[in-house]
């Protein structure tokens, strides 16, 4: 029996049996962290030269001139100055990356509240066993999974984040025992010989017991390893339960899914006043009401939501349709959630899940690879099924409720806080479709990119309902580098813009053969913008930490960035982003500006995912309508057929 219990505890097992771990890698997680590239600082002349190849589809030819002027002025001048300053002080900061210090001051310091502006949604698939989808055994095992994850990276048992160009090669077995031992200083050169990049895995850490805290003019990131307990809001309620022990191992399946049943069958009626509305505010407003909170003695309340592994909000209703689904996970209603935690897990009646994250901390990258191994586990090795029974514990001396005291002045805060946010979730429209004419595999087949192909149809449809090209934004991971965060890629061009007129207003004028050189162009250009930006090319974040240094030395701010142009640029009407991954079902973000789209789309090998969130002064219904007519119209004519117009 000993020896067994000693397997177990070897393999990960605590004695109680549960999985302590999700893997033991034979590398460590962080193996590659000290020798990653570091981001480049591109060429001043190359920046602008791509600068101004964005700004070509934008403008007129005598705005173009004007801005092109401004450009070179810059580059020769105040440009060229903070140029060799910004390469001189990332020279003296080997440890992490020139975009990192400005992109947090970024986000901390916007007054802008969380909700529809930063945080984003992703939701999961649900599990393949439908009975496993009953709320509180998917609440139980996607928990348990979580807190495996966070044990596996935290003892360095999770398999580093590489993406592998040539899996057959380097993400074998062989290789990985192999390269554990090649020193953390030189790994990255070893998996780079093979076609293997390491991804940069700093932002991890700040998943778990995290929150972003509300401060005047900057808020602060907050962390702290040693709490131990989970926090789950059910009807606008806070309770807390350890699922960490003493020891340091997970609190047993059993006992978490018997204080989950506890929290779901309180009747607790909801609070008068929600304080989860106060994360919703206005950041400079909440700062104020929380310092009301802590001076009214919830410093320890308050201390339980903050250093809480993560949140678990238990919704009371079922998922009607992917819009409702959206509306939830985006949103929600405002009480059952605590916006500033690194995450949100949100699980519905009808046991539909997904994650609203909180933006500062860290990208899609890093809770991508959470979900994805959240859902792997918990739907291939369930800790708990429909048929376990929980175990026979006190639950109501192991949950606290979290009880808070509010004044006037707290409670009025509250009251407000409700209407702007009522206000804002009604003004917000999303609408989706699901294009099932092709996807990724018929665009491969054809030879163009279907990134590139899905952008290009955004540049066709806005054209179609609007008559005109706007500043677009599609994100893309420098997770190659130390500390990379994004750069943008500019899917606006003078390629689309030029096949975009063409399908939309010249139809007539052209074969089926030119439009299909068109589209080729697209594809070629677009996928150069693609590799440029994931390399660490792109002009916009460059561009930004000049910006940035100028302000920091109280430089008066060159009259490029009081261009007309510049700002025209950086007002993303059409904001974008895509994934693809088993674990997820769709993902979304409000707009980034009150008159624009936020579009978050996912091409599978037969069909194409797109959802579109808007305000009143745009019509989200009839954008994506011509979404469907472009992708249809481009679809046809890769296969040979002539369109209608």
């Amino acid at each position: 029996m000993a020896a067994r219990q000693l397997l177990l505890l070897r393999r990960g097992y605590s004695s109680a049996g549960a999985a302590e771990y999700l893997h033991r890698s034979i590398v460590p997680t962080m193996h590659y962290q000290k020798s990653l590239p570091r981001l480049p600082v591109p060429k001043l002349e190359d920046t602008i030269k791509r600068y101004l190849n964005a700004q070509k589809p934008l403008l007129n030819d005598d705005q173009f001139r004007k801005t092109e002027e401004l450009a070179h002025q810059f580059e020769k001048g105040i440009g060229r100055e903070l140029h060799e300053q910004l390469v001189a002080q990332d020279k003296r900061n080997k440890h992490t990356s020139y975009i990192t210090g400005p992109w947090f001051d970024m986000y901390l310091r916007s007054r802008d509240p969380v909700v529809l502006n930063f945080n984003a949604f992703m939701s999961f698939n649900p599990d393949p066993k439908s009975e496993y989808n009953d709320q509180l055994i998917r609440a139980t095992n996607m928990t348990v999974s979580a807190v495996r994850f966070m044990k596996t990276f935290r003892a360095g048992y999770l398999e580093p984040e590489v993406f592998h160009l040539n899996p057959e090669k380097s993400d074998t077995e062989t290789f990985k025992k192999i390269i554990r031992f090649v020193p953390s200083s030189l790994s990255w050169f070893g998996a780079y010989m093979v076609n293997a990049y390491p991804l940069d895995m700093s932002q991890y850490f700040r998943l778990f017991n995290s929150t972003r805290l509300p401060k005047l003019n900057r808020d602060e990131l907050f962390t702290d390893e040693k709490a131990k307990h989970l926090l789950v809001m059910r009807k606008g309620n806070f309770y807390v339960f350890d699922v960490i022990d003493r020891d340091g191992n997970m609190v047993k399946p059993s006992e978490i899914q018997a204080h989950l049943k506890y929290i779901l069958s309180d009747n607790s009626p909801a609070p008068d006043f929600p304080l989860g509305y106060l994360t919703s505010e206005n950041r400079d407003t909440w700062a104020l009401l929380r310092k009301n909170l802590l001076d009214s003695g919830n410093e320890e309340a308050l201390q339980k939501v903050d250093t809480a592994l993560f949140c678990l909000s238990l919704d009371d209703f079922p998922i009607k349709d992917f819009v409702h689904l959206s509306h939830t996970m985006l949103h929600g209603d405002g009480a059952n959630r605590w916006y500033d935690k690194s995450f949100n897990l949100i699980i519905a009646k009808d046991g539909t899940a997904g994650i609203n994250f909180e933006h500062s901390w860290g990208d899609g990258v890093a809770v991508l690879r959470f979900q994805n191994e959240v859902f792997k586990d918990s739907t291939k090795v369930p800790a708990v099924s429909p048929q376990s029974q929980p175990a026979s514990v006190d639950s109501s001396r192991a949950v606290q409720k979290l009880e808070f005291k509010l004044n006037d002045a707290l409670k009025a805060g509250i009251t407000k806080a409700k209407q702007k946010f009522d206000a804002s979730v009604e003004s917000l429209s999303i609408n989706m479709i699901q294009f099932h004419e092709g996807g990724k595999e018929l665009l491969k087949q054809k030879k163009v990119s279907p990134d590139a192909v899905v952008q290009l149809a955004f540049q066709m449809a806005f054209l179609r309902q609007y008559n005109q090209t706007v500043a677009t934004y599609e994100s893309c991971s420098t997770a190659a580098f130390k500390h990379g965060r994004t750069e943008t890629i500019r899917p606006a061009s003078i390629h689309t813009k030029k096949c975009s007129e063409a399908f939309v207003r010249e139809l007539s004028k052209h074969s089926t053969e030119e439009l299909q050189k068109l589209i080729v162009e697209c594809s070629k250009y677009h996928g150069r913008l693609t590799k440029e930006a994931a390399m660490g090319q792109g002009f916009d974040r460059h561009l930004f930490g000049l910006r940035y240094l100028a302000l920091s030395k109280g430089i008066a701010l060159p009259d490029f960035y009081q261009d007309q142009a510049y700002a025209r640029l950086n007002y993303n009407i059409i904001s974008t982003s895509t994934l693809v991954s088993p674990a997820v079902q769709l993902g979304g973000f409000g707009p980034v500006v009150p008159d624009g789209y936020g579009v978050g789309y996912q091409v599978h090998d037969g069909w194409i995912g797109c959802n579109v969130s808007s305000y009143p002064t745009r019509n989200g219904k009839e954008f994506l309508q011509c979404i469907h007519k472009s992708l249809d119209d481009i679809f046809n004519v890769l296969k040979g057929k002539k369109v209608d117009s």
